[in-house]
């Protein structure tokens, strides 16, 4: 994928003062490299010292930058003096109250508390998500199952909590949740990626050789595809890669520019005896798939029609292309479907103009090399999304272990990006998920966590049959903590017994989030919950009644009031989901793992990403409440509650 916008500043740039950025706008980088003074000054007071400018609107950042780690230095050493002293280590057995009812009008205090709440930044590193050590991650590359091992790679930078110097780091696995952390893979040391070894895939050949394909970045800024293979077949954890001489393999073609050419997909074999990969592009503002077939995997001829095209969704990132059984659950080779076999298509792009990603599922013709949407108004860009929170560059592999289909995403952070060099470290991966078709619909992915992570479920809270009145909030005695696994089942409201205005305001979950109030909802759990709910994670249905007579149900995860710390993102995400008539039910799963909420609505058919910073509501502090902002009362039908133990 494209890189965040951070790339490091030449003595030319400097110069001239054209300072790299992000998206907030700020660089925070090392010995001599300048940043451009953030448009929110007022979190960063040093900002507002005319001392720090120099350059026009650049500053030199050395002194302060080497300042901070000093004091973080000094810090970090007190806290661990701290913590030897028996009666200065923070207690591990704070007891739950007991359910108690408390006003849901506690959802109507504001979003951010003023003065500034100054996070504990161990409190926010995951338990059971993966993440490297130390430093940035990105998109998830090349997964495979290789000789008993899962083999996991991602865009990493060694040497900083920003993007920069991208390698690919490598991690090794047997039941994709404990991870082995390996040497890195592919490192930026050829002419053709000395800019980064960007996003690419792994194939595994009919002979058991597995082959990489990744996309580099020249210091013209040129992007190519290239190749690596192992270098000792016989080592199952693959440590050593090496590049082939051949590399470049391919460069833009006429008509894509040559920043605009990026990503291959997993190979696929077809009946002809030639391989093939799709390539995101674009042109002009038209996001397309390139395909391109081989019988060496070193020369590539490039098709002549695009696997598929859409105008108006710019560039196309980290395509992903697979096959979904219509009669089974068990995951499909790409490279094993028979022509005759009752399948469909899955096409996947992650749009660069508002980092979402995008699929929709539809036919591949084997005889034009072409794919056609089942549904063009629910197209690549215009429809389904994977996951609607903070999901991106995700990529799916073929566990040929479990014949199934699996999804890595990644999770990017959502403070600030001084926060994170403060941490040293940024982003984490979601929980890898199992893809299936839905059966009942045909027209949408169910997506769920792997069975392997149940293995860390451990002390069970289980509550049933619970009548939630209008207004009411209840916490749940014994399930504090930061690592849980949640699911719960409401009944689905008797809407028809009732006189409902057909005016009702439909639902936006970013117009108040939790705290507006219909006849049904919102209603669901508040997670990461302190003690007076000043910090609160809330995750919630809401009923209203459209115009048409019919009753749309809506899902939203509202991180707005998630925590007291400044600079951090309180979007409020969510999604409509269609309710089978058949269904009598809503159901939640959530996943907690401080600083991330993953969400996996009705079995599967929608998902949702939080990232959240809690400063109170951490560890034993963190509470689990249920609650019902609506007027009109909701059943609980059954809530269990897993501690989750560490990976």
């Amino acid at each position: 994928m494209a890189p965040v916008i951070i790339s490091f500043v030449s003595d030319m740039e400097r110069q001239n003062c054209r300072v790299a950025e992000n998206e907030a706008g700020k660089v925070l980088e090392d010995e001599g490299y300048y940043v451009q003074i953030p448009d929110k000054k007022a979190d960063y007071a040093e900002f507002e010292n005319p001392e720090f400018r120099s350059l026009g609107n650049c500053i030199r950042f050395r002194s302060i930058f080497l300042t901070a780690i000093c004091i973080a230095l000094i810090m970090c050493l007190s806290l661990l003096i701290c913590l030897s002293q028996p009666g200065l280590a923070p207690s591990k057995s704070v007891k739950d109250t007991a359910w108690s009812k408390q006003s849901a009008s506690k959802f109507l205090m504001p979003s951010i508390i003023k003065g500034e709440s100054l996070p504990s930044f161990a409190d926010e590193r995951t338990s059971f998500h993966f993440q490297p050590e130390r430093n940035w991650m990105n998109d998830p590359n090349g997964p495979m199952f290789y000789k008993g091992y899962y083999h996991f790679f991602y865009q990493y930078n060694p040497d900083a909590a920003v993007w920069g110097n991208i390698t690919w780091g490598h991690s090794v696995s047997t039941d994709l949740i404990h991870w082995h952390h390996l040497e890195l893979a592919l490192v930026p040391d050829q002419w053709y990626d000395v800019e980064g070894v960007w996003s690419g895939s792994a194939t595994i050949l009919p002979d058991g050789k597995p082959v990489i394909l990744y996309t580099g970045s020249s210091n013209e800024s040129l992007q190519s595809q290239n190749k690596a293979v192992p270098e000792d077949l016989s080592d199952p954890l693959l440590r050593k890669w090496v590049k082939v001489s051949q590399n470049p393999m391919l460069v833009p073609p006429p008509g894509i520019g040559h920043t605009d050419f990026r990503d291959p997909t997993t190979a696929w074999l077809e009946s002809d005896g030639l391989w093939r990969i799709a390539i995101g592009a674009k042109e002009g503002t038209t996001g397309l798939a390139l395909v391109y077939k081989t019988s060496d995997f070193l020369n590539w001829t490039l098709q002549r029609s695009f696997l598929h095209q859409i105008a108006g969704t710019g560039m196309w990132e980290c395509v992903d292309f697979y096959p979904v059984s219509l009669t089974g659950t068990n995951g499909l080779d790409t490279s094993k479907v028979q022509g005759n076999q009752l399948v469909k298509h899955v096409l996947k792009a992650s749009l660069g103009s508002n980092k979402h990603d995008y699929y929709t599922i539809g036919t591949y013709s084997t005889d034009l090399k072409t794919f056609v949407a089942d549904d063009p108004t629910r197209d690549v860009g215009l429809g389904l999304r994977y996951d609607y929170g903070k999901f991106y560059a995700s990529k799916t592999f073929y566990d040929p272990a479990q014949e199934r289909r699996i999804l890595w995403g990644w999770a990017n952070e959502s403070d600030s990006q001084l926060d994170d060099i403060k941490k040293g470290w940024a982003s984490v991966q979601t929980i890898p998920r199992t893809l299936v078709l839905d059966h009942h619909t045909g027209s949408n992915l169910l997506q769920w966590p792997i069975s392997e992570l149940d293995s860390l479920r451990g002390d069970k809270v289980v509550k049933q049959d619970i009548l939630l009145d209008g207004g009411a909030m209840l916490k749940v005695d014994g399930a504090s903590g930061a690592q849980l696994d949640i699911e719960v089942t409401f009944k689905y409201p008797d809407v028809q017994t009732l006189d409902v205005p057909l005016e009702q305001k439909e639902c936006v979950c970013s117009q108040g989030g939790a705290a507006q109030r219909g006849v049904f909802g919102p209603f669901g759990l508040l997670v990461l919950a302190a003690d007076d709910l000043v910090e609160q994670t809330a995750v919630y249905f809401y009923l209203t009644l459209r115009p048409n007579g019919k009753w749309m149900t809506t899902v939203c995860s509202d991180q707005s009031r998630s925590s007291l710390a400044k600079g951090i993102d309180r979007t409020v995400y969510g999604t409509s989901i269609n309710i089978a008539p058949t269904e009598n039910f809503l159901s939640l799963r959530l996943i907690v793992d401080h600083s991330i909420v993953e969400t996996f609505v009705q079995q599967g058919i929608a998902c949702i990403t939080s990232r959240v910073y809690p400063t109170l509501a951490v560890e034993r502090d963190a509470h689990v409440l249920l609650f019902n902002n609506g007027s009109e009362s909701i059943a609980m039908h059954t809530l269990e509650i897993w501690q989750m133990s560490n990976a």
